[in-house]
């Protein structure tokens, strides 16, 4: 793609303008995309327009912007997510009927964990996961199953980086967090008590794809005083049935 004045192509301001979209900040102003994105008035005002005529983006009845339908429906066609979506949710649906507590789906990118599905109910603890959000690995139950069960490269790379605390019992000691991994690999799944929100456990087992390679990570959040076992038998059972659905004969 052509370059702007400033150097950066049309596709990185065209990435810009999508990326100032969040889970949290669904609808913004042009003004708004514009100064998050880094864009001139002029610039920002042209891509977002052109976004909009294009079904990408939307504006509602005062002009603010939103993501499109057209996005979405490009974006879920032929996706491996939408196929491990919909391989895992009648599975998730009896995890959390028996649970009766938050049941999550997420995979690995650029080195976080992206939640591509999450069942609630009504009387669910609290939970800070979003779907289409994310998590970083060394905090969540379902990015530490990720990173223990993904490559060296990934791990080293992980932990060579400042691993930031959510809460006073989140792991981020480098060696602490390498304890926790082999523990994992161990015992087939994760338990992260106040890792994330001090009232809460996250537990989470992996799941494989036809090759075995773990390709996802199903995961509960328990209110903390909660005992994990029931919990964890559930997502192996689930995680097994899911792994046979995409192909995986234990």
């Amino acid at each position: 793609m052509a370059n702007s004045t400033s150097g950066d192509s049309v596709t990185d301001r065209l990435v810009r303008v999508l990326e100032t979209f969040t889970p949290t900040r669904t609808v913004q102003t042009t003004a708004e995309i514009g100064r998050r994105a880094g864009l001139p008035s002029s610039s920002a005002h042209r891509i977002v327009g052109e976004l909009v005529e294009a079904g990408l983006l939307e504006r509602d009845e005062d002009r603010r912007v939103r993501i499109g339908m057209r996005l979405w429906e490009l974006a879920t066609r032929s996706s491996r997510a939408l196929r491990l979506r919909q391989a895992a949710l009648p599975f998730m649906e009896r995890v959390q009927s028996r649970v009766r507590e938050h049941t999550q789906l997420a995979i690995l990118e650029q080195d976080e964990a992206l939640f591509l599905e999450r069942l609630s109910s009504p009387a669910s603890g609290s939970n800070v996961t979003r779907i289409a959000g994310r998590l970083p690995l060394h905090a969540s139950s379902s990015g530490l199953v990720l990173l223990a069960f993904g490559d060296r490269e990934l791990q080293e790379r992980v932990l060579a980086a400042p691993l930031h605390p959510l809460t006073a019992a989140t792991l981020t000691d480098p060696a602490a967090v390498r304890r926790k991994l082999a523990e994992i690999r161990t015992l087939g799944h994760a338990v992260a008590p106040g890792f994330i929100e001090e009232v809460a456990t996250g537990i989470a087992v992996p799941i494989r794809d036809e090759t075995g390679r773990v390709i996802a990570a199903l995961s509960v959040v328990l209110p903390r005083d909660a005992q994990p076992e029931f919990a964890i038998v559930e997502l192996h059972r689930a995680a097994r049935d899911i792994e046979r659905s995409l192909g995986y004969r234990h």
